[in-house]
């Protein structure tokens, strides 16, 4: 059977924002650019921040670094509040998709859904699942992979072929009780970052962004977006 395989999302406000909106999501929470990661650039995003989505290259450095963390958490183990809402990855790039849906999952407190919103009825549906269940039920949930498909086209760079290889991957950065989670459902596991607050939280995230750019210091294809409010 072939792999479930939509198009790459943009890391683009106004592409997320429009999907938000598709999805029954109304316009009090808004995606903007963080034009860089220094205080000055940094205080250009309005507060208060309650997700960051990250978008950066899978590279060879990555994949050794990601498999050394897993081995080391398996090890160590970590604390992961049975709260968060986090669900694994299934289908080829629809990364952009399971961070928003990562993003707004956990901050469900926040958010202000419309009455017929295909995402409120996905997460209602879905709470109960675990990470490979939310998976599997993804690939089949028709309203949500419409409104990727033409958000995808909704891009400022044409959109690539559906079969053409992408190295770009999203993952969300929330804070669910105080801590730090990086959610991405290539990973087998949300990763505590450590303690966090609403107060602190964008500055927090961006560390942790600053740590895969670290990671990859010949590489350029960073791009982060906040979730903040309107």
């Amino acid at each position: 059977m072939e792999p479930h395989r939509w198009l790459p999302l943009e890391a683009n406000p106004d592409v997320t924002n429009q999907f938000l909106k598709q999805l029954g999501i109304q316009p009090s929470w808004q995606f903007v650019d963080v034009y860089g990661m220094d205080p000055e650039l940094l205080s250009m995003v309005p507060r208060p921040v309650c997700a960051i989505l990250l978008l950066f290259p899978v590279t060879e450095k990555y994949e050794t670094f990601r498999t050394e963390e897993e081995n080391k958490i398996k090890a160590e183990g970590q604390e992961v509040k049975p709260t968060v809402y986090f669900m694994k990855q299934t289908i080829s790039n629809a990364c952009g998709t399971i961070g928003l849906i990562h993003a707004i999952a956990n901050n469900r407190d926040k958010i202000t859904f419309e009455a017929d919103s295909s995402l409120k009825k996905f997460l209602d549906d879905s709470v109960n699942m675990n990470p490979e269940e939310r998976a599997k039920f993804l690939e089949t949930y028709e309203a949500i992979r419409v409104t990727h498909e033409s958000s995808a086209h909704e891009g400022q760079t044409e959109a690539p072929s559906i079969d053409e290889k992408v190295d770009l991957h999203f993952i969300a950065l929330v804070n669910v009780g105080g801590i730090l989670y990086e959610l991405d459902g290539r990973k087998p596991f949300p990763i505590n970052h450590g303690q966090s607050s609403d107060d602190t939280f964008l500055e927090d995230a961006i560390e942790v962004c600053k740590k895969f750019m670290e990671r990859d210091p010949d590489e350029l294809r960073f791009n982060a977006i906040a979730l903040s409010t309107a």
